[in-house]
């Protein structure tokens, strides 16, 4: 059985980060600011997150005045959120450092200081599979408010750029009926050149397009895909079929701009009672050397299928 190492290590760009790695993953936390999981990757391979080291993304305020001030920074990687979005309840500035501890052999804990105004706490913990290239992750939001709060989890991976994402459509036979919703943003182009369809998937190319693209989907599969520098990163959930959801009712989301790709889920909308908590769970799994970016919108489905039954 493989090892799992855990230590604390000072990244150039990131500051404290704890180190995971299995001889079949690398992990990078963020301890600095966060909580953030900065950097994932196969052994020796290259970040599969964005990185925004040069602080192109960020939002700033007077709006930022009741949590302190400051101003919400990207940064890169996975994070936690809860929708609906709403600033600046939802880009809280999560400058400060957080608290971390090691769960049994192969995982970790993060959680973030309770959050001003909002009263909320963010943890996130990680468990890596000891022999594989798998990662188990529980999102956890908690109201520390005297009343309750309506909120759903909301975790995103935010992906590098010069990929390919696959996404599955829903495909229950309802009939005469509709089965499937795609819900657009304002800033959207319907005729984006990097967004594709196959008869089962969406399949969206990262690069340069005419404006940002979000697009929410049903996904009733609860999984999707995100192919670069040889290797892919599947992304899975547990959608509540008929279940209550932001923005339309949708459980998953994507967004892409020049820069980077989002891969977000959600949990469901809920009213949270004070001292109560909302979890939301995730799988990851890295195949290496599955490289769905060439060829066809269709090549890629079919080289993904194996791996998404």
């Amino acid at each position: 059985m493989a090892a799992v190492l855990t230590e604390v290590i000072q990244h150039e760009r990131w500051g404290r980060c704890v180190s995971i790695r299995n001889g079949s993953l690398e992990i990078l936390a963020t301890l600095d600011f966060g909580p953030r999981i900065i950097h994932l990757s196969s052994a020796g391979g290259t970040n599969l997150f964005f990185e925004d080291s040069e602080s192109k993304i960020a939002q700033t305020s007077a709006d930022f005045d009741v949590v302190g001030g400051g101003a919400w920074n990207i940064y890169g990687g996975h994070r936690l959120w809860t929708s609906p979005e709403r600033i600046p309840r939802t880009t809280y500035p999560d400058n400060n450092p957080v608290e971390w501890e090691k769960i049994g052999d192969n995982g970790i804990r993060l959680r973030a200081p309770q959050e001003r105004w909002n009263q909320v706490t963010k943890v996130i913990e990680l468990t890596v599979d000891a022999d594989g290239s798998t990662v188990r992750l529980v999102h956890r939001v908690t109201n520390n408010g005297p009343w309750p709060i309506t909120f759903a989890p909301w975790a995103l991976s935010v992906m590098g750029g010069g990929g390919r994402a696959v996404v599955p459509m829903a495909g229950t036979d309802t009939g005469l009926l509709p089965n499937r919703r795609f819900i657009h943003w304002p800033y959207n182009r319907l005729n984006d050149p990097r967004v594709r369809f196959t008869e089962t998937e969406l399949v969206v190319d990262q690069g340069e397009g005419p404006t940002p693209y979000k697009i929410g989907t049903d996904n009733e599969a609860g999984w999707a895909a995100y192919s670069n520098h040889g290797d892919t990163f599947i992304k899975r959930y547990r959608p509540v079929p008929g279940g209550v959801y932001p923005d339309f009712g949708v459980s998953f989301e994507m967004y892409t701009n020049s820069f980077m790709l989002e891969l977000e889920t959600l949990g469901e909308l809920r009213e949270v009672e004070s001292g109560d908590a909302v979890v939301h769970e995730e799988t990851w799994q890295v195949v290496a050397g599955l490289d769905l970016k060439q060829g066809n919108p269709e090549d890629a489905v079919s080289l993904l299928k194996p791996y998404v039954k």
